[in-house]
């Protein structure tokens, strides 16, 4: 509690209108969007790569930025950091009766219905009237990949869902069709209406097979850099330029990396 308190009233300094930071002093809510996002994703860097001493640090990028968003709110008397924390703790308990309250689930399946219902519940309660759909409350600003990820997972959970992986495997299939008859027709409007369907359903299919869509993507874009690093290496000591290549040389050297283990 200690180093909690130490933060807040460095964060207070930093805001102070007449001797803080004229950067920290000029931000507001919305200035800060990019760097909230920013360290979250850093936090997650930090977690792949198993750097823990980074991830402490990282960890700490994104506390501040509680503090900072905290401190704004605190000045406009909207909240403070204590309740925000308080806010968390208060949903933590609701949300787990099976912990701190000693309710009984008779399944994980009911346990879920319990934690989507009280979601619901809250949104009430805050605003007077039951959410339009069972979709609100996942926030259309998340990367495309987790925000379809979310929208699938809160449909089953009300049981709008596929039984089995190799149903999914057939929409799959389907809509790859969809989009060569699109490509085809050359209507690029409808290209892209089906290449969004074809990535949906993908989405659906990393979902089934218990992968995180996208946890899997970031790895493939990981192990392109390592094997894309490795061709440009291949040209450098050939003494050769990338462009002067053909297609077929590049895709050799990308063999090589694979059978290298890039």
């Amino acid at each position: 509690m200690q180093q909690t308190r130490r933060l807040i009233e460095i964060m207070a300094r930093l805001r102070d209108p007449d001797t803080g930071c004229p950067w920290d002093r000029q931000q507001d809510f919305a200035s800060l969007i990019p760097y909230t996002l920013e360290e979250a994703y850093e936090v997650a860097d930090a977690i792949e790569r198993a750097d823990f001493a980074d991830l402490r640090d990282e960890l700490g990028d994104l506390l501040l930025q509680v503090a900072f968003h905290s401190r704004m709110a605190e000045e406009q008397g909207l909240f403070d950091f204590e309740a925000v924390a308080a806010a968390i703790s208060d949903k933590l308990e609701r949300r787990h009766p099976h912990v701190f309250d000693g309710v009984a689930f008779s399944s994980e399946a009911e346990r879920l219905r319990y934690w989507e219902m009280s979601k619901f519940e809250e949104k009430a309660d805050k605003t007077g009237q039951a959410p339009a759909s069972l979709l609100e409350g996942v926030a259309a600003a998340l990367p495309a990949l987790m925000e379809a990820q979310k929208l699938q997972k809160r449909a089953a959970r009300h049981g709008f869902d596929w039984d089995s992986a190799a149903a999914v495997f057939g929409k799959v299939r389907e809509e790859l069709g969809e989009l060569e008859e699109a490509v085809a027709s050359g209507d690029t409007a409808h290209v892209r209406e089906e290449m969004g369907d074809l990535l949906f359903v993908l989405v659906n299919l990393a979902r089934h097979l218990d992968v995180d869509a996208e946890t899997a993507l970031r790895d493939g874009n990981r192990k392109f850099r390592r094997r894309f690093g490795f061709i440009e290496e291949c040209v450098n000591r050939a003494e050769r330029n990338l462009a002067d290549c053909s297609l077929a040389e590049l895709d050799a050297f990308w063999d090589e990396a694979k059978r290298a283990g890039h």
